[in-house]
């Protein structure tokens, strides 16, 4: 007998649970695939959120040859062979067949670069699935012959109707008698993923020969800790560590975040995902209240690129004690935050005349670069003007903290500036 997250898995769109964003009526995705003519994608989300099952229900959708391809067991002659196979299999006229690669994010670069010919020329569709940031993982020519849709852990809604549609609708669970009266541990044990809360659900039933099933928080409790290994718990360690990790970095405690960092280690994490996390925590956290340490995260990271375990514990923990230790400032990540938020709510605005560049004598004319100050020619490499739109002249988005380093820089803007 199958699993029952196996037998659960959805044959349509129509059963397909979560994700509205992307096949909801009307979304991009849902659109695509009912036009018949999909390109090749990646499919960017946490563990058990629908990648797989979505890429089957397309191939399925478009009535077209479906491969799969592994990253941690296929190597180039593996990809090669099934491009092969897709040529000989697509028919004039008809869809390309797809070829879906797990954990794409896994696939050296020499794996990725045989792929490219077959997806430019249309011989395959790819579609990609990963739990990892395509931008760093997958290389860049391929990245750009692809459409990225992110796909978000299910929410308690969502969650819920799977747990009810297993009740009611798989063959081995109908047959019980099975009442739902406390979800609360489901939900929190899940973490969002629909294959973990299968999991966790049948081990519950299975484990209960009683006439009547009642599930409760404790009853989930107490099962999950006699069977700590039963259920797929490594979505869930990934995801919640990793968030204590980095707000133990935040929060200024290196011994926390050295034993969260420990708890990766030793569970298998891949120490580039560790490092990724540092050179953001670095950017976002410490900021201009210490610009080494992102000097720091970054040779961290180039340094676990060529060392790898079990020495790569090393650099990184020493990364880990410096961040953690190190005043913190988020003043940069508000700033570009709220200029990001200004620019979607203001538009285009025009590029003041003066800062405009004028390569033709069309563009003198017209005033392009008139008046533009030179900074260089002036004592102290400094003169006031205007940089921003007009509509905007004067605003403020950097607003320095207290910190030694941000406090001399905002000294030296008041020196030019004034109290601007």
């Amino acid at each position: 007998m199958e699993p029952l997250a196996e037998r659960m898995r959805p044959r349509s769109l129509d059963d397909y649970i979560g994700q509205k964003h992307l096949v909801g009526k009307d979304a991009i995705l849902r659109r695509m695939i009912d036009s018949g003519r999909v390109s090749s994608f990646i499919l960017w989300g946490p563990p058990g959120v629908g990648k797989t099952t979505l890429a089957q229900i397309i191939a399925h959708k478009l009535e077209t040859p479906f491969y799969t391809l592994s990253a941690v067991t296929s190597g180039v002659k593996d990809v090669r062979e099934v491009i092969q196979r897709a040529q000989s299999n697509k028919f004039f006229s008809s869809a390309s067949p797809i070829l879906f690669i797990d954990e794409i994010h896994r696939f050296s670069k020499s794996q990725q670069d045989s792929l490219l010919g077959a997806v430019e020329k249309g011989t395959v569709t790819l579609i990609g699935a990963t739990t990892e940031n395509p931008s760093f993982e997958v290389i860049r020519p391929l990245l750009s012959r692809c459409q990225l849709y992110v796909l978000k852990s299910l929410d308690k809604e969502d969650l819920m109707e799977l747990l009810n549609r297993a009740v009611a609708k798989d063959v081995e669970l109908s047959k019980r008698n099975i009442t739902l009266a406390e979800t609360d541990a489901l939900m929190r044990f899940s973490g969002g993923d629909a294959r973990k809360l299968l999991n966790i659900l049948e081990l519950v039933v299975e484990a209960d020969d009683s006439e009547k099933v009642l599930i409760t928080n404790e009853v989930v409790e107490d099962r999950l800790q006699q069977n700590p290994l039963a259920y797929d718990k490594d979505g869930d360690m990934h995801y919640d560590i990793i968030s204590a990790f980095i707000k133990s970095i935040r929060g200024s405690d290196p011994d926390a975040a050295l034993y969260w960092m420990a708890r990766m280690i030793e569970g298998g994490e891949d120490p580039k995902f560790i490092a990724r996390r540092l050179v953001i925590s670095a950017a976002e956290d410490i900021g201009l209240a210490n610009p080494n340490a992102l000097l720091l995260a970054n040779a961290t990271f180039d340094v676990i690129q060529k060392i790898g375990w079990p020495e790569g514990r090393i650099p990184l923990a020493e990364c880990v004690v410096y961040l953690a230790t190190s005043q913190k400032s988020n003043s940069a990540y508000l700033a570009i935050n709220e200029a990001l938020e200004i620019v979607r709510k203001t538009g285009n605005m025009p590029v003041p005349l003066h800062l405009r560049n004028a390569p033709t004598q069309l563009m003198e004319e017209l005033g392009y670069s008139d008046g533009y100050k030179y900074p260089h020619d002036y004592p102290g490499h400094f003169t006031p003007q205007q940089y921003m739109p007009d509509a905007l002249n004067g605003y403020k988005f950097w607003k320095p903290q207290q910190s030694p380093a941000e406090q001399r820089l905002e000294q030296w803007m008041k020196t030019c500036w004034g109290e601007k």
